[in-house]
C-alpha cells in the first residue's frame, strides 16, 4: 500500500536555515526505513540563499539560459521561452521563480539539486536512524499536454528508474523500453499533498522502501536525456526556420 502525506509545521524558510533539522522536526520521529521525502525546489533554494535582485524577471531567465528551446507570445504580448539551464533541465523560464520571493528579488534553482538531496538524505539518515530516500521537485510542463507536473530534478538514495526491460509482461511477452521514472512519478504523487497554496513543502511517501537505497546510487541528472537522443531539440516553428535558412544559405 502506498501512503502520501504532507509535512506540517516546516513555516517560511531562510537563507541559511538547517533544512534536516526542519524536516526532522516537521517529521516528529514518524520516518521509517524505505521512507521516501519529496521536497519542494523552492525551500531548498531559499535555504540555500539562491535569490538574486532582478527588477525584470526576463533579465534573470536569460543568465541562467544555456539555449533556447522554442519563444511564443500570445495575443496579448506575453512571450513564454522555452529553454534549456545550466542544470539541463529543458521548461519555461529556466525555473526561475517571482513568487513568495521578497520585492525586486526572483529565486534560482539549487546549484546542483543532486548535490543537495544527497546532503538531506545523509543528514536525515543520521539524525533520525532511518534509511530514507529524498527528492528534490520542481514544476514543469510536458511537451503535448496541457497542465504541469511535479518532477525530480534532485535525487539520493533512490532508484530513479524502474527498469524492467528484459523482463516478460504477464502475458510472457519480453519487455524491451519499459524503464518507468519512478523518481518523476514519486514527485508528482508528492504534489498531490503539497498543493500550491498550503506552504506544505514536504510530503513523505511510503510503500515503495524496494526503491531506496545507497546514497551514490545516480541523481536525477541521469534522468535527463542525452542531446544525441533528443527528438525534441528545437520548437516546431524553431526547426522549420533554421531548416529554410540552411536552404537559403545552400541555394
Amino acid at each position: 500500500m502506498l501512503t502520501v502525506w504532507a509535512l506540517d509545521g516546516i513555516g517560511e524558510v531562510h537563507d541559511g536555515d538547517d533544512l534536516v533539522a526542519l524536516l526532522a522536526d516537521a517529521a516528529g520521529g514518524d520516518l521509517q526505513d524505505g521512507d521516501i521525502l519529496v521536497v519542494t525546489s523552492k525551500i531548498v533554494s531559499k535555504a540555500e540563499g539562491r535569490f538574486v535582485t532582478a527588477s525584470d524577471r526576463e533579465d534573470a531567465i536569460t543568465a541562467e539560459t544555456v539555449r533556447v528551446v522554442a519563444t511564443r507570445t500570445t495575443p496579448a504580448g506575453h512571450t513564454t521561452r522555452i529553454v534549456e539551464n545550466r542544470l539541463g533541465i529543458i521548461g519555461a523560464a529556466a525555473g526561475v521563480d517571482a513568487s513568495n520571493t521578497p520585492e525586486g528579488t526572483v529565486l534560482l534553482l539549487p546549484v546542483d539539486p543532486d548535490a543537495s538531496a544527497r546532503a538531506i538524505a545523509t543528514g536525515l539518515r543520521q539524525r533520525t536512524g532511518a534509511t530514507v530516500g529524498v527528492i528534490i521537485s520542481d514544476t514543469l510542463g510536458r511537451a503535448w499536454r496541457e497542465g504541469q507536473t511535479d518532477t525530480a530534478i534532485g535525487a539520493a538514495g533512490v532508484h530513479v528508474f524502474e527498469d524492467m526491460r528484459g523482463k516478460t509482461d504477464a502475458e510472457g511477452r519480453p519487455l524491451s523500453v519499459t524503464m518507468p521514472c519512478v523518481a518523476d512519478e514519486i514527485a508528482a504523487a508528492g504534489d498531490l499533498v503539497k498543493g500550491k497554496a498550503a506552504r506544505l513543502p514536504v510530503a513523505v511517501v511510503r510503500g515503495r522502501a524496494d526503491l531506496v537505497g545507497d546514497l551514490d546510487l545516480p541523481g536525477a541528472r541521469s534522468i535527463i536525456r542525452p542531446a544525441e537522443r533528443d527528438f525534441f531539440h528545437l520548437g516546431a516553428e524553431e526547426s522549420w526556420q533554421q531548416g529554410y535558412a540552411a536552404a537559403l544559405a545552400e541555394r
